[in-house]
């Protein structure tokens, strides 16, 4: 019975701040906490408010290029890394999980050093020729998203890749098919759902990212940017109401990549 009550308190900590949130989004009057009725007029007022729609526009650029482009490399990647062996695929499979470790902020950190660095290396001789300077903009928010998204995607394409049936390559080599269409009519079919996941927790991961994004973003604002900014003149309904669509979007995409990789399960 105590373990029971130590398991419910732990859910009721690490959810409650949720369930409030999403409760008082519905909230009627103009305080975050002081409960006037039920009302969807903060999710009217926040969708139709046009920083909050640039903001949001810009956060869904941002991570529909990071998952495309993390998707692909990472997937050509798993694909190289597969057929590599000894000394140098535990090299990259070490760099691969020390990417995943790293902390946001540490990326953030040295991906500016590493952007400023170039920039002010580049930007003469751009400026000598007549070509426009190079700063931070949405392009090196993407590329930020892209190196910590790509060993993700690389994980989950490697794992469906040792799991995949040999045989049917084998088969295919048999019946004279080239590399090509081995690739094209076994590999890559075996692998869709593999990358449809990896495409979704990659938009997912990207999509709610602040830490980085603060860092290499430069004068764009991208949706957590805006509601750090806002917070801090106080919570509203407003912002309860954008962090629920947040919290159901990336829930529903996280659900969505669960089922794609448990039917992957199931097919083996």
């Amino acid at each position: 019975m105590p373990l029971r009550l130590y398991a419910a308190f732990i859910y009721v900590f690490l959810y409650a701040p949720i369930a409030l949130i999403v409760f008082f989004s519905f909230n009627a009057g103009r305080y975050a906490m002081d409960w006037q009725g039920f009302s969807l007029e903060w999710y009217g007022k926040a969708f139709t408010n046009p920083i909050i729609v640039k903001a949001l526009v810009t956060s869904i650029t941002i991570a529909s290029c990071t998952s495309i482009i993390a998707t692909t490399v990472g997937t050509l990647c798993a694909l190289g890394l597969e057929r590599m062996r000894g000394w140098l695929r535990q090299l990259f499979d070490a760099l691969i999980y020390i990417a995943i470790m790293v902390p946001g902020v540490v990326i953030g950190i040295s991906t500016l050093i590493a952007f400023v660095t170039v920039f002010d290396a580049v930007n003469p001789t751009l400026e000598a020729i007549g070509m426009v300077r190079l700063q931070m903009g949405l392009w090196t928010v993407i590329a930020a998203h892209v190196l910590f998204n790509l060993a993700v995607v690389v994980l989950i394409i490697r794992a469906r890749l040792a799991g995949m049936d040999r045989s049917l390559v084998e088969a295919s080599e048999d019946l004279y098919a080239t590399p090509f269409a081995t690739f094209r009519q076994v590999v890559l079919p075996a692998l869709m759902p593999s990358i449809l996941a990896g495409l979704l927790l990659s938009f997912t991961f990207s999509f709610e990212d602040f830490i980085i994004a603060f860092f290499v973003a430069g004068p764009n604002t991208t949706l957590p940017i805006y509601v750090f900014s806002s917070i801090r003149r106080g919570v509203t309904p407003e912002i309860n109401a954008i962090g629920t669509a947040v919290l159901l979007t990336s829930l529903t995409l996280l659900m969505l990549a669960q089922f794609l990789l448990r039917a992957r399960t199931r097919s083996r």
